[in-house]
């Protein structure tokens, strides 16, 4: 099927240098970029919001997301903006926490921003509802709420946790005789580990994973550690471990129990263990070695990435918060395109939320340069389960850790559409 055409013009740019104000992109001074028919194109306000890490040692850090943001934003205004549209940028601490989500959601609606892109919160159920009241969308957030995938206000460019986790059981089916899952010992957690069980069952025709709850805010995990060797058994097992930023501490735990004749794979999936933990704990050295990892995007050394990081050295000024192998930037930089795709096939002088919302749901494409599936959000796009509707990217791939890099174990993406629905038809 086919979206709409992308609508182009060859008016020229005026390249315009204005000034960045701390905290966000507030461009002073700048006229507006002028249009082919004489048009005056007005600025075009976003937000984007993340955890700083401010609040202390155990607060969710995703400053880079809000750091990548700023420097999209810089290097857009400076090749003539989005469809000559100035790119506002503001920023906010979401500071992982539900009043701090509801409190960017409403200063997105103060600023009059006309969409909210490439944001992190696991606190969907604060910030979605004043979202929603003012008609502005929510576009390629990380995926980490719920809401994400439920909203109709949402436009989601990955899978999220449900997308990894029905790819890590197709990726260890093929390689492990049985395998121990180690999840959060939650509500949540109990959906993850229905949805590992359904598609490990869809790859094997068997039961062949056992579930192991474990406490979120451990400092330790002897004892899960323990049950999940001896559920992988001897030989061809393995260990997989969901835990976000307490998967590190899982696997402290495992490797002193470990064999160390290696007949027992470890693996996760991208957001619980990814690049930067690998380098932080090791590289070549690293405890992650030969570990299995799901991800919803090509591997971060792959040449898909170059114009973001081309964009970084030049527009990035050293910004040590922005590390391109990490996942929330990387989601980030997809949201933005995302963005100026749409921004480019509306074409007018003025750019609300409203207008950005029926371009999306009339199935304007989007282009991500390979780093996704093409994207679009029609109806007939969408997932459409009862656990997740609005999921319209399912595809995912396999990575491996060689030589302290993540390099892809798989060619090209697969596809989890199936295990997504039936895991949801039968949860």
């Amino acid at each position: 099927m086919t979206g709409w055409r992308r609508l182009t013009s060859s008016r020229p740019y005026t390249l315009l240098t204005c000034t960045a104000a701390a905290g966000a992109l507030l461009i002073t001074g700048c006229g507006a970029l002028p249009g082919a028919s004489g048009d005056s194109r007005e600025p075009v306000t976003v937000m984007t919001w993340a955890p700083d890490g401010s609040n202390g040692p155990d607060t969710e850090n995703m400053a880079g997301m809000t750091a990548m943001a700023l420097a999209y934003a810089r290097w857009v205004n400076n090749n003539g903006g989005l469809d000559g549209h100035k790119l506002r940028v503001v920023t906010c601490n979401e500071d992982n926490t539900s009043t701090g989500a509801g409190d960017c959601a409403r200063r997105a609606v103060a600023e009059k921003a006309v969409a909210v892109v490439g944001s992190y919160s696991p606190e969907g159920y604060s910030f979605m509802g004043p979202l929603e009241a003012a008609g502005i969308p929510y576009i390629g957030g990380y995926g980490a709420s719920a809401e994400e995938f439920t909203s109709y206000n949402s436009y989601p460019v990955n899978g999220g946790q449900p997308a990894l986790l029905a790819g890590n059981a197709k990726q260890l089916a093929r390689s492990c005789e049985r395998v121990s899952l180690v999840r959060p010992d939650t509500q949540g957690g109990d959906g993850q580990a229905w949805l590992f069980s359904t598609g490990l069952k869809e790859e094997k025709k068997q039961p062949a994973s056992t579930d192991i709850r474990a406490a979120e805010a451990a400092t330790s995990y002897d004892q899960a550690a323990e049950q999940a060797l001896e559920g992988a058994g001897q030989s061809d097992g393995c260990v997989t471990a969901v835990l976000g930023e307490r998967t590190e501490t899982f696997f402290d735990s495992f490797r002193r129990l470990k064999p160390a004749d290696g007949s027992v794979r470890i693996s996760s999936v991208l957001g619980s263990v990814g690049q930067p933990l690998i380098n932080s704990t090791g590289g070549r050295n690293s405890p992650f070695e030969g570990a299995y990892v799901t991800g919803w995007y090509p591997e971060s050394g792959d040449a898909r990435w170059d114009e973001m990081r081309s964009v970084i050295r030049k527009h990035a000024f050293n910004d040590n918060r922005i590390d391109p192998d990490d996942t929330g930037v990387q989601t980030t930089w997809i949201a933005y395109t995302v963005l100026k795709e749409i921004v480019t096939a509306i074409n007018a002088p003025d750019i609300t939320g409203s207008k950005i919302t029926t371009a999306l749901n009339r199935g304007t494409e989007v282009d991500t340069g390979g780093l996704t599936p093409v994207l679009r959000w029609r109806f007939e796009d969408v997932l459409g389960s009862s656990a997740y509707p609005r999921i319209v990217n399912r595809k995912v791939t396999f990575q491996v850790v060689r030589k302290g890099r993540l390099v892809a174990e798989r060619k090209g993406f697969v596809d989890v559409t199936n295990t997504l629905s039936e895991a949801s038809a039968k949860g």
